[in-house]
């Protein structure tokens, strides 16, 4: 058999076994480009809290601190203190006294001061930190708060922060996305073998592609 011959079997067997990872990666590829990204994030979706001024506050006496920041809810400013063994407490700023960890019907009020659309509530529900949503990609004790739209606010549990903004559109870019690295588990190795096996059998029926096109048209010369 030939070298072009020889090469022809190859690529053609090539085919076969990545032409279903091309047409994934073409596929998804296609979907995650064909709206902004900044829309697929829903950023104008997110309303920002609002400034606020305070006097004199009073540091929370929580132990020893890695972190000391201030967050502003609804009722207005608060002390967000991070321990040295990382766990996580609110304060209030006029007395340092620690707040109780966010309510249900709190992270109900947060979610939609901080959602821009008038979309009603239709589910609050929580997660502990090991079983954090797939959406969510934190491992944090949140309140997911489902609105009508599809979209999923997500609120720390312990600080009462906005964690993220899921909208229906960002799981399905999401989908694509675990699909396009074929992760679909946990959708955020872009380096196992399974894709770098595909990836180097593709990039090998491509270059033999590009050899066998001038020996195919020299064939087709010598043919006249």
């Amino acid at each position: 058999m030939s070298v072009r011959g020889t090469l022809g079997r190859i690529h053609l067997w090539l085919g076969w076994i990545v032409g279903v990872p091309l047409l994934l990666w073409t596929a998804t590829g296609l979907f995650m480009v064909a709206r902004p990204i900044e829309e697929v994030r829903g950023t104008a979706l997110r309303r920002d809290p609002p400034p606020f001024v305070t006097g004199a506050a009073v540091v929370p006496a929580a132990g020893p601190l890695r972190a000391l920041q201030v967050e502003v809810g609804p009722a207005g400013p608060y002390w967000v203190a991070t321990r040295a063994d990382g766990s996580v407490a609110r304060a209030r700023m006029e007395d340092g006294s620690l707040l109780p960890p966010v309510s249900a019907q709190e992270a109900r009020v947060i979610a939609a001061a901080r959602y821009v659309p008038a979309s009603p509530i239709v589910r609050v529900l929580r997660h502990a930190a090991e079983d954090a949503p797939i959406d969510l990609r934190q491992p944090r004790p949140s309140w997911q708060v489902r609105f009508e739209d599809g979209t999923n606010l997500y609120v720390d549990a312990d600080s009462g922060r906005v964690l993220a903004l899921r909208t229906r559109q960002w799981r399905w870019f999401d989908l694509m996305w675990g699909l396009h690295i074929m992760d679909v588990q946990s959708r955020e190795d872009t380096s196992h073998p399974i894709l770098i096996g595909f990836a180097a059998v593709s990039l090998v029926g491509v270059l033999i592609g590009i050899i066998l096109m001038p020996m195919a048209a020299r064939r087709k010369r010598q043919g006249r």
